[in-house]
């Protein structure tokens, strides 16, 4: 089933994720991610302390993680905290700057959980495991960000594009679009 609406968006991707985080062990923490200069530890926290302080917009304060203490309880934690957000947005707005006013719910759709979909991708490529990003999503995904090619690289969010077989999968596609090699290894 295809999640729809941002809650149960969020609960499928957020679950994918936490599978991941449990699965590390103390020591893959340090690993290194496809993400130059990060290492698994830095996935993590990336996806932790970026949007508590973005649903400062909406009025929203959550306290911060210990992230480095114990990766995974930090993440179920946080990942606990903007599902019930997304549950119950309680028709708060998040004002942003760069992105004008949005439901808070829309807001974290948008910006949050797709970022998490896709950095599910460099948390098991730096554990070793094989990700599957889904062949449809990840082309639909492609499909939307080919024609913001030049400001999504603009923002300094992605590196230069790395070049792909033309009979890649979408979702090495994708990858190579955001500036990542598919065939990265630890």
């Amino acid at each position: 089933m295809t999640p729809t609406g941002p809650a149960q968006r969020h609960a499928h991707d957020a679950a994918r994720f936490t599978e991941l985080t449990e699965s590390a062990s103390a020591a893959d923490w340090t690993r290194p991610s496809p993400v130059a200069g990060w290492t698994a530890l830095d996935v993590v926290k990336h996806l932790v302390e970026w949007p508590r302080a973005f649903l400062g917009g909406a009025g929203i304060e959550l306290p911060a993680l210990a992230v480095e203490a114990d990766p995974a309880a930090a993440w179920k934690q946080h990942a606990a905290d903007i599902q019930a957000i997304v549950d119950d947005p309680a028709g708060r707005v998040l004002s942003n700057p760069h992105t004008g006013d949005r439901p808070v719910d829309e807001a974290i759709d948008q910006f949050y959980t797709n970022d998490i979909w896709m950095h599910t991708w460099d948390l098991a490529k730096a554990l070793g495991r094989e990700p599957d990003l889904g062949e449809e999503r990840c082309a639909a995904t492609l499909a939307g960000m080919r024609p913001m090619e030049e400001l999504l690289r603009g923002s300094g969010q992605f590196g230069p594009a790395v070049p792909v077989a033309a009979d890649a999968s979408a979702q090495d596609r994708l990858i190579g679009f955001l500036g990542r090699d598919p065939a990265w290894r630890p």
